[in-house]
């Protein structure tokens, strides 16, 4: 298979289902922001974390390919002219929901109570799943917009704001695995 199809050299790119459109239509930098974030992740992966994180991390990769080729996938071409589903894999469910929520709790039992913002930083693994965090956070922002231009299952929209949560309290575990400080942010006064 050759990695150069010349058929971009135009600007434009081919959605599931073949319908062509410009490389910087919403639809595009919903899940290509979403591609951004799974090199981040897999940048996180490659630190010295534990295996329990690796492997997480590890899952919500898998899931991150998946929900790009959920938003590569227009509604209008959703469903096949067999009635069959185009995207034969499984989506993302509750289940992929969950699993962030358990992880999340699981980690946060471990953890010291918030009682202020935390700057982002204190070392360099930490940094990037703050990084990760925020690229979540902009993936979420452009899916909202297409939501309001045409319909993204409501589940990528769930996944994507409980994954930015996650990498949250991911980077606290990992603050405290390396015994980095969690910096507050306490407000100067006027």
């Amino acid at each position: 298979m050759k990695i150069y199809t010349k058929t971009g050299d135009k600007g434009t790119t081919a959605l599931f289902g073949g319908s062509r459109v410009p490389k910087n239509h919403l639809r595009i930098e919903s899940y290509g922001t979403v591609d951004e974030l799974n090199s981040y992740i897999g940048l996180i992966r490659d630190q010295e974390i534990d295996q329990i994180t690796r492997n997480a991390l590890l899952k919500i990769q898998d899931e991150l390919f998946t929900l790009g080729a959920m938003l590569a996938t227009p509604p209008e071409k959703e469903i096949l002219k067999n009635g069959k589903e185009r995207l034969n894999i499984p989506k993302i469910s509750d289940q992929s929901i969950a699993f962030l929520e358990v992880e999340m709790d699981r980690m946060n039992d471990a953890l010291p109570q918030m009682t202020h913002f935390i700057l982002p930083g204190g070392h360099q693994t930490v940094s990037f799943c703050h990084i990760a965090r925020c690229v979540c956070r902009r993936a979420e922002r452009l899916s909202v917009a297409l939501h309001h231009i045409e319909p993204v299952s409501e589940s990528v929209l769930m996944y994507l704001n409980r994954l930015s949560d996650y990498l949250f309290v991911l980077a606290r575990k990992l603050s405290k695995d390396v015994k980095a400080d969690e910096v507050k942010w306490i407000p100067k006064k006027l």
